[in-house]
Formats: C-alpha cells, sequence, structure tokens
C-alpha cells in the first residue's frame, strides 16, 4: 500500500524542522586542520582547504587500476563545497560507522572510536576481545558476508559512513548502499608495499571522526618503535637466510622481492632468497623451484596454517626436504586465534608492524630482545 501524501508530508515537516533548528543553533562542528603529514602510505592523500573542509584521495584502492576516489568532509550543519562534482561527500563528524575489514577494528579501538562501530560481515571473523564484547550484547550487529552486505540490515541500523574494501574492483554492494544515500570510502590500505604505509591508514580512519592528533601521536610511536627495532637488527654481521611462505594444492606462493613481508624480512637483518625478485604481490612457484632455492634455507618464516611439524608434514610430505624442517626452525603466525576462529595476525599485525618486526628479530637474531616475548610468531613442534 502506498500514501504518497503522507510521506509528503512528512518529508516537508522534517525538512522545516531541520531549518528551523539549522536558524536557531547555528551549527559549531569544525573540520580539524591539523597538517597530516603522510610518511610512508602511497595510497592516499589528505589536503586542508581553507573554507574548512579535507580533500581525500585514494589513489590505489585494489590492484591493476588507475580508478581513484575523492571524498570531500566538511563540518555537519554547513554548506556542502560546490566544487568536485565527482566526489563523495561526507559530513563529519561521523557517529555510527560500518567498517568490512577486520584491518580496521584496532584502528578504531587504538582511537577508542569501537563504540561508534554498529555493524560488521562476518563478526566472526573478529578476534578483539574488546569489540567482541561489543558483538556479543548486541551493539554490533551482523551484516553477512563481504560483498553481498546485508542491505536491509544496513539501512535499518542507519550508518553515517561505511568503510569498504575491494580486492577486484567490484564495488556492485557498495554502489547500492550508496545510492540509498549512505557514503562509502574505500580503505586500500592492504595495497600498501611498506608495513608502516599499512599502519598510517589510521590517518584516513582518523579524519573521519576528528581524530587526526590522536592518530598522528599513535602512528608516530609505532614508527618509533618499529625503526628502534631496525636500526638495531641492522648491526649484526650475521644475516640467516629466510625460506617464507607454502604449498596450496600445486602452488608454492612466496613474497615477491617488493612485498611488504620482503620488507620486514630486510628490516630485521635477514637474507630473503627471493629479495632480488621486483614483484610487490606473491610469486608462484612449483615446489622443485623453491627447494632448489630454498633447501639449505636456515629459517622458515610464514608456513601457512600448520599447527605443528606433524601437522605440515601432513600436508606435504616433502616439507622433511628442508633444512630449516629438519632443525625445527619454522614459524607460523596464524596459531593465536580468537574466540569465533579470527586470526590475531591478520587483525592486528597491519596496525602493529612495529611488534611483527620485533618477532622477527628475535628469531632471527635472539641474542636481541632479550626480554622481549614474540607476539604473533609460533615455533612449530
Amino acid at each position: 500500500m502506498r500514501y504518497p501524501l503522507f510521506f509528503s508530508i512528512i518529508l516537508f515537516l522534517s525538512i522545516s524542522c531541520k531549518k528551523t533548528t539549522k536558524d536557531i543553533n547555528p551549527p559549531t562542528t569544525t573540520v580539524s586542520m591539523t597538517p597530516q603529514e603522510i610518511e610512508y602510505a602511497s595510497g592516499f592523500t589528505i589536503k586542508n582547504h581553507k573554507e574548512g573542509y579535507k580533500e581525500i584521495k585514494v589513489t590505489t584502492p585494489w590492484p591493476d587500476t588507475k580508478e581513484e576516489f575523492t571524498y570531500i568532509i566538511y563540518p555537519k550543519g554547513t554548506k556542502k563545497p560546490l566544487e568536485f562534482p565527482k566526489a563523495v561527500f561526507i559530513e563529519i563528524p561521523i557517529e555510527r560507522v560500518v567498517v568490512t575489514s577486520t584491518t580496521d577494528i584496532p584502528m578504531l579501538e587504538y582511537m577508542n572510536l569501537e563504540k561508534k562501530l554498529v555493524g560488521f560481515p562476518h563478526t566472526n571473523y573478529i578476534s578483539s576481545k574488546k569489540t567482541r564484547t561489543l558483538i556479543e550484547n548486541g551493539t554490533i550487529k551482523e551484516l553477512g558476508k563481504e560483498f553481498n552486505l546485508n542491505t536491509e540490515v544496513v539501512l535499518d541500523l542507519s550508518p553515517e559512513l561505511i568503510i569498504g574494501f575491494s580486492s577486484t574492483g567490484d564495488t556492485k554492494a557498495y554502489d547500492l548502499i550508496q545510492k540509498m544515500g549512505i557514503p562509502v570510502v574505500m580503505n586500500g590500505s592492504w595495497m600498501e608495499k611498506h608495513p608502516l604505509g599499512r599502519a598510517e591508514w589510521i590517518k584516513f580512519i582518523a579524519a573521519f571522526f576528528g581524530k587526526e592528533t590522536e592518530a598522528s601521536e599513535i602512528f608516530k610511536k609505532i614508527k618509533q618503535e618499529y625503526k628502534k627495532a631496525s636500526a638495531l637488527a641492522k648491526n649484526r654481521t650475521s644475516s640467516p637466510t629466510v625460506l617464507s611462505g607454502s604449498m596450496f594444492k600445486d602452488t608454492w606462493y612466496v613474497p615477491g622481492g617488493n612485498s611488504f613481508i620482503a620488507q620486514f624480512l630486510k628490516d630485521a637483518n635477514t637474507k630473503y632468497l627471493w629479495a632480488t625478485n621486483k614483484k610487490t604481490g606473491s610469486l608462484s612457484l612449483n615446489f622443485e623451484n623453491v627447494l632448489e632455492k630454498a633447501q639449505n634455507a636456515d629459517l622458515w618464516i610464514g608456513s601457512g596454517n600448520a599447527t605443528s611439524l606433524n601437522q605440515l608434514k601432513e600436508k606435504n610430505h616433502r616439507y622433511i626436504l628442508f633444512n630449516a624442517f629438519k632443525n625445527k626452525a619454522v614459524y607460523s603466525s596464524t596459531l593465536k586465534i580468537g574466540a569465533k576462529g579470527g586470526l590475531l595476525y591478520y587483525e592486528l599485525g597491519p596496525m602493529r608492524p612495529d611488534l611483527i618486526l620485533k618477532d622477527i628479530i628475535k628469531i632471527a637474531h635472539p641474542e636481541l630482545l632479550t626480554n622481549y616475548e614474540p607476539y604473533f610468531f609460533e615455533k612449530l613442534n
């Protein structure tokens, strides 16, 4: 049944009330014009405009694309800037947000914004105890699976912003939601080549909540810890050789020499066996290629999701041919699992590259960081 006249009246009254309120109570919200220096991240920029709004560009949302996104953020209750006809306009600060990647969860928590989160797709992926408490008490709603968001639930939640991501360029679900009046921004942090570049996307998240100062301080401390650890490792004259990755079906995927994993291994003063390769993603190799190059590697760091050497051997009995396996020098980052099966490494790791680096240094140079307990990586026994 339709009630066009009824809804027209309600809409008119709503607009009239908003206009009256605006006239009586002028907005006091302002956009923080604190300069945001971007040091390591290459996938986004933030520009302050003297008129009191910010222009954010995401330049690498997913692989092999020239598509860019422009977002204009301006204070709630003020006039929307008229330039940038193709931009997405967002009134800030945001009070109700939906994010779609677990890597956004620690960023919200570090800025004490987790209570602004109202929905997430596939909440079982979330490991953080703090955010899991909000899920269990019903504050954060289940939105279904990625790229198949339950639009009915999303609309019912009325978020002011959705922070999405895409690994393929498929944004159909987000496009539909945006047509319904909910702005969507794309987070491309996972595309960064440097570990600190990934962590620096906290500044991107912060801009929508007016938390620029807090984000800068958080990142500054993480950067300092990372660089301090790297400087310590560089003083060592010995560098163990490292194998990484594992088999999936008939293919062994190893990190490319320009990947963020390779950067970790370089900064930990190890000799990564594929360091001269120029690829930023993974290399697809057969078992024989890897065995020929890495049979005598000192360490195997990042061995997949096996929880023991026996389980690793069951996945592929030829793994026993590697010296790292024989010497029990195999390490996995997938052993710490959240209450519902989410992996802590994939959730918190991008936000805390300093901890990942320290873990690797502890493995490669055990005489360093003597009082440090590894946070993500564990030896397989």
